[in-house]
């Protein structure tokens, strides 16, 4: 079990949701949590709940140099990361054939915090730990959407954000194996299915109501399975058991093209 006493802990998206439940969680087990949103007043709330050694920063990671700021401003804030939790996302909801992609304020917002805000992150934080000669711990909120289309919300036309959190996926698979190499990160990729949360609630207000398949869980059981994959020095965090069955479609229809194909190992 990492021993989280007097370590100090950045979570974006800490406002509510995932990133709260973290960040509380990770303040129980004795870390000084600095707590970064865009939402003023949530963040503040997080911040009294997770006690002394709480901070708080007030950042929008939609801005292209937000996410390298914030790293520089959290190191300025507490001397040194042990660990950085990168939450922050926001939903999107449309379809691919008439979603424009003229660079609207609505897409560039999406892919800016649910994919490009991770890596940004990532590199700041190496810059400080190179510069340091230290070793820190890295863990973003990818999706189930990130392995596949999930069957409970496959009519959600969820594309474009299912590709953002698909890119982050890849992304951080792609930097673990240059981690093998530098080894300044040692990186986490938590990957929740259906969580009650704000964004969650607005489409579902009542989460009794949710079907059995949705396998829905609170944001409180996230933060357990999070802490625990960390713990347990997992790099993916799967959060309910559907996650594996939802990706067998794609394999299977892998295998039968390979097959209609007649392509076969060559060795």
């Amino acid at each position: 079990m990492i021993d989280y006493q007097g370590k100090t802990v950045l979570v974006t998206g800490a406002a509510s949701g995932i990133g709260e439940a973290t960040a509380i969680a990770l303040a129980t087990r004795g870390a000084n949590v600095v707590c970064a949103d865009v939402d003023a007043d949530g963040v503040a709330q997080t911040v009294a709940t997770a006690g002394e050694g709480a901070k708080s920063i007030i950042s929008d990671l939609s801005a292209p140099d937000a996410a390298a700021k914030l790293v520089d401003q959290a190191y300025d804030t507490a001397g040194h990361l042990d660990l950085i939790f990168s939450n922050a996302g926001i939903g999107h909801r449309s379809s691919l054939t008439k979603e424009p992609f003229d660079a609207t304020d609505a897409m560039a917002k999406l892919f800016e915090i649910n994919f490009f805000a991770g890596p940004k992150i990532a590199q700041a934080y190496a810059r400080h730990l190179e510069a340091d000669g230290k070793r820190g711990r890295l863990m973003v909120t990818a999706s189930e959407n990130s392995l596949s289309v999930p069957s409970a919300v496959s009519a959600g036309k969820m594309t474009f954000y299912g590709a953002t959190k698909h890119a982050l996926l890849v992304a951080m698979e792609w930097l673990r194996i240059e981690q093998e190499k530098e080894g300044l990160l040692d990186l986490h990729v938590l990957l929740p299915g259906a969580v009650y949360t704000p964004l969650v609630a607005r489409s579902l207000p009542d989460p009794s109501l949710a079907p059995p398949e949705l396998e829905l869980i609170t944001a409180e059981r996230c933060a357990e399975v999070a802490l625990k994959g960390m713990d347990l020095g997992l790099f993916y965090i799967p959060t309910q058991a559907h996650l594996l069955d939802d990706m067998q479609p794609r394999v299977r229809d892998i295998e039968a093209s390979l097959k209609a194909l007649e392509i076969e190992r060559s060795y």
